[in-house]
């Protein structure tokens, strides 16, 4: 798979949501704020069904279907009740998550490969749906193999490890992370996966792996929405846009 030139960007909503329910009502609207992203330059919406639905509720998910002209993006656990769902509001693509009621956000990557025969049936459904499957995995060899012995369409790369580390000032931790992304990235594609990566980016962290040849879309959202405090949801995006833009201007001569 070629390197893309356009580098991606998908923006999850989730947490417009997450405000929202604090008090209960229907503001702010976590639809109106994919409104926004679309045109502040998103590619792509991204929303996180939870089981205990503390963000994400699902008349919000069948809204988005329905009113946005963006790829809808899905995440959900690999439950009975979440593929139901997917199957049928049908959205663009599906990723699938680990989920634990008693995290506060996602901890680490799918274990495609432990799960694989517990994954199986869950790619397969989705897939003859005609939804695009993604799996949200660390940057291991070995989830990279079974994506692409379960049939996923995607993966999505965790870029957390790589984040907690910029923030620290951990140099020599967040370069040698940045190596395995990017080593990942190349041997997806490689496998003829196309390849994402997301979790933990902000301004400061995203240029690195925006560099990343490989990757074809990026998905981005607690701190655009944190950020929308001070610079407005629509100033925050085009801010993220402008940075992922220029991280890869050698691509974009070539294209």
């Amino acid at each position: 798979m070629s390197p893309a030139s356009h580098l991606r960007l998908g923006v999850n909503i989730d947490h417009v949501a997450t405000i929202r329910n604090a008090r209960g009502g229907e503001h702010p609207d976590p639809v109106r704020a994919a409104m926004v992203a679309a045109v502040a330059g998103a590619d792509g919406i991204t929303a996180h069904l939870r089981e205990d639905r503390r963000h994400i509720r699902d008349g919000d998910i069948a809204r988005l279907k329905g009113e946005i002209g963006l790829p809808l993006n899905l995440e959900m656990a690999a439950t009975t009740e979440m593929l139901d769902i997917a199957l049928r509001h049908v959205p663009h693509a599906c990723c699938i998550v680990p989920e634990r009621r008693e995290e506060v956000t996602t901890e680490g990557g799918l274990d495609a490969a432990g799960l694989h025969n517990h994954l199986a049936p869950f790619v397969a459904r989705l897939s003859d749906k005609g939804i695009r499957v993604s799996l949200f995995i660390n940057a291991e060899t070995r989830q990279l193999e079974a994506a692409r012995s379960l049939g996923a369409h995607i993966v999505e790369l965790h870029t957390g490890a790589y984040c907690d580390a910029a923030l620290a000032q951990e140099n020599v931790k967040r370069d040698t992370e940045l190596a395995r992304l990017a080593e990942a990235a190349r041997n997806g594609a490689t496998m003829g996966l196309e390849v994402h990566a997301g979790h933990g980016l902000t301004f400061d962290t995203v240029a690195p792996i925006a560099a990343i040849p490989e990757l074809m879309e990026l998905n981005i959202g607690h701190f655009l929405i944190g950020e929308a405090i001070f610079t407005g949801l629509e100033g925050s995006i085009r801010r993220m846009r402008a940075v992922m833009d220029a991280a890869r201007p050698a691509l974009e001569a070539r294209a």
